[in-house]
């Protein structure tokens, strides 16, 4: 059974919410289309209900049907989307507002690094180097960007090319910026938990002239067992909270940046 809160001037988008949340129960996806006609709203209201839902990790949505989360057979990227999501959103914000117009970027598969090409759309005239079919669509054909994709296999939770063909293809390229995500960071650096990804992203760091890290905080303390690099070969680690004192101290001593994401 539901329990909803009622507040003062939201009551009604809370039993709404509540009301789409019981109707998602045990049902897979449903078309939004069909759930506005069953509450006997509009489906812009219906649209406008689910979007909160989904911000809160609540519900997930596909191509014009919604599902509750963990209900739906989502991929494991999909999921990882979702959480920390504020965290990511703002991080990404951070990354995007130290890019300019007709700059190049080079980006990894990660869940920030997908927020990240969410925050360049505003952007014009990008080239874009990925390794990310999420990123790469994403980005490609919109406001005069070029987008260049490694080549290779795709995993299948994550829609990346990853692998001696794409290590290959990124080392033609030199750009402005390499943004890569993290799997875990501590005083010795950042470390990943996938051996090729681990071995991207630190390719992806050789081909920028400025070097940037973007992880949210959960990743502090982590213990990866891969380590990408140290923080001698990065400038920039943006995060959403400030690194433990040990972190800190070791960013300081490589030379690295730390920056918060407002």
């Amino acid at each position: 059974m539901w329990s909803v809160t009622v507040r003062s001037g939201m009551g009604m988008a809370s039993r709404r919410q509540a009301e789409i949340l019981k109707l998602l129960d045990g049902q897979g996806m449903r078309p939004v289309a069909e759930l506005a006609e069953m509450l006997g709203i509009s489906a812009e209201t219906a649209r406008r209900e689910i979007r909160a839902l989904v911000e809160a990790g609540s519900a997930v949505r596909s191509h014009g049907a919604v599902g509750l989360a963990g209900q739906t057979g989502e991929a494991p990227f999909d999921r990882r989307m979702r959480e920390n999501a504020a965290a990511k959103r703002a991080i990404a914000r951070a990354v995007a507002a130290g890019i300019g117009d007709g700059e190049s970027v080079m980006l990894d598969t990660g869940t920030t690094t997908s927020f990240i090409a969410r925050a360049l759309l505003q952007h014009r005239r990008l080239t874009v180097v990925t390794n990310s079919s999420d990123i790469a669509r994403i980005l490609a054909t919109v406001n005069g960007n070029r987008v260049f994709m490694a080549g290779g296999e795709l995993r299948r939770d994550s829609g990346a090319a990853l692998g001696a063909s794409a290590l290959e293809f990124i080392g033609r390229f030199a750009v402005d910026h390499a943004v890569i995500s993290a799997g875990a960071v501590d005083r010795g650096g950042v470390m990943d938990f996938d051996l090729q990804e681990a071995e991207f992203a630190r390719a992806v760091l050789g081909c920028g002239g400025r070097r940037i890290v973007a992880t949210d905080a959960a990743k502090f303390g982590r213990q990866g067992f891969i380590r990408v690099v140290d923080f001698t070969r990065i400038d920039r680690l943006v995060t959403d909270q400030a690194p433990p004192p040990d972190v800190a101290a070791a960013l300081a001593a490589g030379g690295a940046e730390a920056v918060i994401a407002g």
